[in-house]
C-alpha cells in the first residue's frame, strides 16, 4: 500500500507495510503460502465452526473461511487476514476429518474407485478489501485394496485431513486430479497468488 504526500513541492511516496496473517495452523497451508515468497504470521482462528447446511456446498466452505478470517481480523483490524477451509464431497455427502481410525477406514472405502469433489473456501480481509470465494477440484481414487487402506490408516497421516486423505501422501490413493492440485492439498495457490499480487504482497512476475 502507498501513501502520497507533498511537502514544499517535493513528492514523497511512503510505503505502508501491512502485515499478513494466516488464520490457520495447517502445515500444508503454511508451506504453500511460504512458497509464494510472502512474509506472514500464523494466528489460528479458535472458535468452533458453525455450518449452515442449507447453503450450497461452495457457500458453506466460503462462509467457514470468512468466519475464520473475521475472527482474527477483529483482533488485528490493521492487517490482512487469510481464512481458508476445505471439504470433501462424495455424492452430496460432506466427508469431514475422521473421528477415529474406524471412521477413516470407512471414508476411504467410500472413496475407493470413485470421483469426488474437493472444495476450498478462501477469504482475505483487509481494512479496505473483502475478498472471498471457493475453488473446486475433482479427484478420482484408484480401487483401494484392504491392505492399502490398512497401511494408510496405520500411518496416521489421514487423521487431520478432510475425507481422511491427503493427495500429497502417496500410498497410491489418487488416480487423477482435475483442476488445481494445490486446492486438493487445501489451499488454492493459484488463486492466492493472484489475490496477493493485486494487494501488493507479491511483485508481478516474481513467482
Amino acid at each position: 500500500m502507498f501513501k502520497k504526500s507533498f511537502t514544499n513541492g517535493i513528492f514523497f511516496c511512503i510505503i505502508l507495510v501491512m502485515e499478513l496473517i494466516l488464520a490457520s495452523k495447517s502445515p500444508r497451508r503454511k508451506q504453500i503460502l511460504e512458497e509464494l515468497g510472502v512474509q506472514f504470521k500464523i494466528i489460528p482462528a479458535l472458535k468452533d465452526e458453525v455450518v449452515d447446511y442449507s447453503l450450497s456446498k461452495s457457500k458453506i466452505v466460503e462462509s467457514i473461511a470468512l468466519c475464520k478470517a473475521q475472527e482474527v481480523f477483529e483482533k488485528f483490524p490493521d492487517c490482512a487476514v487469510i481464512g481458508s477451509d476445505t471439504i470433501v464431497v462424495l455424492d452430496d455427502e460432506i466427508l469431514q476429518k475422521p473421528k477415529d481410525r474406524a471412521d477413516a477406514e470407512a471414508m476411504l472405502k467410500k472413496l475407493s474407485g470413485k470421483t469426488h469433489s474437493v472444495l476450498t473456501g478462501y477469504a482475505v480481509l483487509t481494512p479496505t478489501e473483502r475478498i472471498s470465494g471457493a475453488e473446486c477440484s475433482l479427484v478420482t481414487f484408484n480401487e483401494l485394496s484392504q491392505k492399502t487402506i490398512d497401511d494408510y490408516v496405520e500411518s496416521g497421516l489421514c487423521m487431520d485431513k478432510a475425507g481422511a486423505y491427503g493427495v500429497q501422501d502417496g500410498f497410491g490413493l489418487v488416480k487423477c486430479v482435475e483442476g488445481s492440485y494445490y486446492n486438493v492439498v487445501g489451499f488454492p495457490r493459484e488463486r492466492f497468488e493472484t489475490i496477493l499480487s493485486e494487494l501488493g504482497f507479491i511483485k508481478r512476475g516474481k513467482n
